[in-house]
C-alpha cells in the first residue's frame, strides 16, 4: 500500500489543522494506521494510532485530548485532527500502516512527511 500525507502548514498557537493520509494500491481498512512526527534534531516519535476497526485508539501523552485519529473507509483515508496546537508540535508528520492490529506491532508502510509549523 502507498501512503500520501497532506494537510500540513503554518498555524498560530492555539489553532487547528487536519492532516490526511490517503492510501492507494490496497484498501486502508486492511491495515491499522498510525501517525508519527519528527522535530528538527530529534528522533521520530509516536503520536497516535488506531486499531484496524477504528474502535480503539492510542495517543502519546503529549497530544492526548488535543489530537484525534480517525478514518474514512469510503475515501481510503486516515486523518489526524490537531487542535490547540503548541509550538512544540512543530515537526514533520508521517502516516504509517501496520499489518498486525496490535498497537505494539511494527509499521510496514510509511508515507512521506508533511510539515507542520506552529508559530506566531
Amino acid at each position: 500500500v502507498q501512503l500520501q500525507a497532506s494537510g500540513g502548514g503554518l498555524v498560530q498557537p492555539g489553532g487547528s489543522l487536519r492532516l490526511s493520509c490517503a492510501a492507494s494500491g490496497r484498501t486502508f481498512s486492511n491495515y491499522a494506521p498510525g501517525w508519527f512526527r519528527q522535530a528538527p534534531g530529534k528522533e521520530r516519535e509516536f503520536v497516535a494510532a488506531a486499531s484496524r476497526s477504528g474502535l480503539s485508539t492510542y495517543y502519546a501523552d503529549s497530544v492526548k485530548g488535543r489530537f484525534t485519529i480517525s478514518g474514512d473507509n469510503a475515501r481510503n483515508t486516515v486523518y489526524l485532527q490537531m487542535n490547540s496546537l503548541k509550538p512544540e508540535d512543530t515537526a514533520v508528520y508521517y502516516c504509517a500502516a501496520r499489518s498486525l492490529d496490535s498497537f505494539y506491532a511494527k509499521y510496514d508502510y510509511w508515507g512521506q512527511g508533511t510539515q507542520v509549523t506552529v508559530s506566531s
